[in-house]
């Protein structure tokens, strides 16, 4: 039983890496990473990478300062800082172990503050669910704002649907087949966790608690205004990098969103912070929009990569701090 445990643990880690990196790897294996370089060092705009930094974390921020007007309803105050701290670990640690952050950050208020644990998870499901929604509708408005933007694009270049489907390669094919496998087995392995929590009573009634702990929230206002804020640093924080490069800086607002929307539908494949799936999925929506392949890979590598890492500091930060954090009494798990 142990040794299946290990294998299952093993698995769930080495998978969404391995994942990643075949994506990845098919991707760039004949790029010119001297040519990557040379654009990162020589020609990339750094003043408009360095202006998207702060959307990235008061997105984050933002998300803790929700998180924890979700909680008050059920009578749970965690403090601010430890909130916002939780969540910058959460977004860390699943570069590690893809969504474990969920987990994450509900054990650190639960470690530090005394937060039931069942019912920071409830209040998280309740969050998925409604960013889940939000992404849905964002794409949908984008579709029906967009449809003349391709309609234009497919008379003037002279390419009907079925001819562009002809120039997706047949790996391109595999690729978004295996993603849609791997988003399928993240869905699997959600429900396991769920039902484990399920078999337990106080478990299953703190999670329900969480999540209907919405319709109690004092201040409808801020939260919405909260929801809106980090969806709009999201998307700054993704657009500003547009202006890093000449080759898509002329591109404007229609082709950030759709790229945007794209990208944000790929992250739910199970990679390390959408490595791969989301360099696949932007880069195909950018050569649509008229960008060179190299080109577009420079800017999927490049974007994603100083993002990522930009994550992992704010990990780092939030452990650091947590470590000089007082905690209050215990609950268990």
């Amino acid at each position: 039983m142990e040794q299946k445990k290990l294998s299952g643990s093993i698995l769930k880690i080495a998978f969404p890496l391995l994942l990643g990196g075949a994506i990845l790897y098919w991707m760039y294996r004949e790029v010119d990473f001297d040519r990557i370089r040379h654009v990162l060092l020589e020609e990339m705009d750094w003043t408009w990478m360095l202006l998207s930094f702060p959307f990235g974390i008061f997105a984050q921020m933002f998300r803790g300062w929700r998180w924890k007007q979700t909680l008050e309803p059920m009578d749970e105050h965690p403090r601010t800082a430890t909130s916002i701290h939780a969540v910058f670990l959460s977004y860390a640690a699943s570069l590690v172990v893809p969504r474990i952050g969920e987990f994450t950050r509900c054990g650190v208020l639960s470690r530090y503050d005394g937060i039931s644990f069942p019912k920071a998870l409830g209040t998280v499901v309740t969050e998925r669910a409604i960013d889940m929604l939000l992404i849905l509708a964002i794409t949908a408005l984008t579709l029906l704002f967009q449809m003349s933007i391709f309609g234009t694009f497919f008379e003037r270049t002279g390419t009907n649907v079925g001819g562009l489907l002809q120039k997706f390669s047949t790996m391109g094919y595999l690729v978004t087949a295996v993603c849609a496998v791997a988003s399928l087995w993240l869905v699997h392995i959600l429900l396991r966790h769920l039902s484990i929590y399920n078999k337990v009573k106080a478990t299953l009634k703190g999670i329900w608690q969480g999540v209907v702990s919405l319709k109690n929230v004092r201040n409808v206002p801020l939260f919405v205004f909260f929801t809106a804020a980090i969806w709009a640093c999201y998307f700054l924080h993704y657009y500003l990098t547009f202006f890093c490069f000449d080759f898509t800086e002329h591109l404007g607002g229609s082709c950030v969103l759709v790229t945007f929307v794209v990208g944000s539908i790929a992250v739910i494949v199970p990679t390390p912070n959408g490595a791969g799936p989301w360099h696949f999925a932007v880069k195909t929506m950018l050569v649509l929009y008229g960008v060179a392949d190299n080109e577009a890979l420079c800017f999927v590598l490049i974007v994603h990569t100083v993002q990522t890492m930009l994550v992992v500091v704010l990990g780092i930060y939030a452990w650091v701090a947590l470590a000089f954090t007082r905690r209050r009494k215990a609950v268990a798990f």
